[in-house]
């Protein structure tokens, strides 16, 4: 049957997408699911199912819903497992309104993992959804299909470059046998100039001349950008990517894992199934939650945002109520607490944990999450929000050596293995 899926998806050249859903029909967003699964070389598949499979379904599953649209979730999720439908991958959603939704959407996850090797991503809509918004999902989902043997990858080989065009940073990295050999990293201003700079910095530390390399690979915002330029033998999503790149990084090829990466814009939370990932959520309510706010506090503070992360390990954030998820609020509890005489290292660390909490909430809930946590982006040198973190989550921790660089190493450790993908 895996020889059938794989040959049916070389043939068409569409990857077959199951999808598992209740309520995309009656919200409006169904043509936009397909848009978005067409715009990444994908195909929806709805499996059929009868009365009878329904009722099977439900006492294997060991959950008896009330919604008739959940009742077929579990149904479609067992006709997947059992093979009575192709498939490559499965895209798993139910409405973000619905608790019992999100219940099913976790047991149906949880099922599929293990009884089959397929491929699930998981999404909660609201009626407002658009294409855009699940074309990372979709993008990752058939990454993982069909680049499968990159994800598996332990080792780079050769001599490789990979550039991450971040929306506030960009990094390059060159890597030769395994080993960074030079980096480049600078703010981001145009995504080209940007892009190019970097990797001419990495380049002259490496020295190296860029007729050596024998593969360019590029994630990030910018990454089509730079894949048109540098006609690079790889362009991937920064979500498999930056997965990719903190388990090299912390010597953590195999198992599973969740990835945090708090960024300047956005945040990721990424769960790891036996190294690949699974489940993510990208964004947040407010940049009150992100980088962006505590690169703000610092300047409000007047230092840097290393001295931040120092001081906030000095202070006790219980002093310096700060409960708001707008940035604009957030600075204004900052500024009251610091007219009514509060210490800048309460202050500092408030800040922290104002940002690891909202990411607690947020972004955390809508993810299984399964140790280690790892934390990655810039954001990870920060050692008092790494602090906050570990206290939030009760657990420590891990950040790994460059937490800065994981998206440039885990796209130039994935285009090192381009040559035998294509062959």
């Amino acid at each position: 049957m895996v020889s059938q899926i794989i040959g049916w998806s070389k043939m068409t050249g569409k990857v077959r997408i199951a999808q598992i859903s209740c309520g995309t029909e009656y919200s409006g967003i169904q043509k936009e699911i397909e848009k978005a699964a067409e715009m990444v070389g994908g195909r929806i598949v709805v499996p059929e199912v009868d009365l009878n499979d329904i009722k099977v379904a439900e006492e294997e599953l060991g959950f008896h819903a009330i919604s008739s649209g959940l009742k077929l979730m579990m149904a479609r999720a067992k006709a997947i497992v059992e093979r009575e439908v192709e498939v490559d991958g499965v895209f798993l959603t139910t409405c973000f309104k619905c608790a019992e939704g999100a219940l099913v959407r976790s047991i149906v996850r949880r099922y599929i993992q293990s009884k089959s090797k397929i491929p699930v991503v998981t999404y909660s809509f609201t009626e407002r959804t658009k294409a855009g918004t699940l074309l990372l999902r979709m993008e990752a989902l058939v990454n993982i299909i069909s680049k499968k043997p990159l994800f598996a990858r332990t080792k780079q080989e050769g001599i490789t470059a990979g550039i991450d065009s971040g929306s506030t940073t960009t990094k390059a990295v060159i890597m030769k046998d395994n080993e960074i050999v030079g980096v480049g990293w600078l703010p981001t201003t145009s995504v080209l100039e940007s892009g190019k700079k970097a990797l001419e910095i990495a380049l002259k530390e490496a020295n190296i001349d860029f007729e050596r390399l024998e593969a360019i690979g590029v994630t990030g915002y910018g990454r089509r950008i730079l894949k048109e330029y540098y006609k690079a033998q790889l362009s991937m999503e920064e979500v498999s990517t930056c997965s990719k790149g903190a388990l090299f990084l912390c010597d953590r090829q195999k198992g599973d894992a969740t990835v945090i990466d708090i960024g300047g814009m956005d945040n990721k939370a990424i769960t790891l199934y036996d190294s690949i990932p699974d489940s993510f959520t990208v964004g947040g309510v407010c940049a009150g939650a992100s980088g962006r706010f505590l690169e703000t506090s610092a300047k409000r503070l007047g230092i840097g945002l290393d001295e931040l992360g120092e001081l906030a390990l000095k202070g006790d954030y219980r002093n310096v109520p700060m409960n708001a998820y707008c940035i604009v609020f957030g600075l204004q509890d900052l500024v009251a607490a610091l007219a009514s005489g509060a210490r800048i290292e309460d202050v500092a660390a408030a800040a922290c944990y104002s940002v690891a909490e909202q990411v607690f909430e947020q972004q955390l809930q809508e993810i299984d999450i399964r140790h280690p946590i790892i934390q990655v982006g810039s954001t990870a040198l920060i050692k008092g929000l790494v602090k906050a973190m570990s206290d939030v989550l009760s657990v420590e921790v891990i950040v790994p050596q460059r937490p800065n660089l994981i998206g440039a190493v885990g796209v130039a450790l994935m285009a090192s293995g381009m040559k035998e993908l294509e062959g």
